[in-house]
């Protein structure tokens, strides 16, 4: 994922919480919201993208819910770094690893952001996909918690992808972002097979956004 580094060169990479910012700033964002509102942050909120939308999506979160603690799920990879010393600097609490590495920390960190009331960004086909397809550690953690996930399903009208694993993005300046809030209800899951079935059904719900 070499996200920062396709936007910025090596002396610049202090510069990219501003430019995010500035470009974020830039866009013509229409959001659609469901007809029934958006779930209480009673107990927490999940708040999903997928990883190839992640220029908009950090900074999404933090306009959608400016109220709310904000936390991040990050990786621990070199990449991962350099995206939680931006997001630190954004604001965000972080909450370091996935479900290759250290997924037991990040699983601590989660429900104990999530019994602040805190808002968790993640973006649930990361850090290494597959593409738009969800993990299972996040649907089991909201099922477990009790908590709703919110997916932000974004697209914009103009954008450089680039040829990565997630074809990342990256939003032309005062171009559209049409940004679609889908509240998904887990349920309470009577075996693991049930879960992974779930999962699937979500990824193939959202995953016409990878078209």
């Amino acid at each position: 994922m070499p996200i920062v580094k396709n936007i910025l060169l090596d002396g610049g990479i202090r510069l990219l919480p501003s430019l995010l910012k500035l470009l974020f700033s830039a866009l013509r964002m229409e959001v659609v919201s469901p007809e029934g509102g958006l779930p209480g942050k009673e107990r927490g909120i999940i708040f999903a993208f997928w990883h190839g939308k992640m220029v908009t999506g950090w900074l999404l979160a933090r306009k959608l819910f400016p109220d709310a603690f904000p936390y991040a799920v990050v990786s621990l990879s070199e990449d991962g770094q350099i995206l939680s010393d931006t997001l630190a600097r954004l604001g965000f609490r972080l909450i370091r690893g996935s479900s290759s590495r250290g997924k037991e920390d990040v699983k601590a960190g989660m429900v104990d952001a999530l019994r602040n009331r805190g808002l968790i960004a993640i973006t649930p086909d990361g850090p290494r996909g597959p593409s738009h397809q969800f993990k299972y550690g996040t649907i089991r953690l909201a099922s477990e918690q009790q908590v709703p996930i919110i997916f932000a399903e974004i697209t914009h009208d103009r954008a450089r992808v680039l040829k990565s694993w997630d074809r990342f993005e990256i939003p032309m300046p005062f171009s559209k972002a049409t940004i679609r809030l889908h509240p998904v209800t887990v349920p309470a899951f009577p075996s693991e097979e049930a879960l992974q079935e779930f999962a699937r059904q979500l990824s193939q719900r959202f995953g016409h956004v990878a078209e």
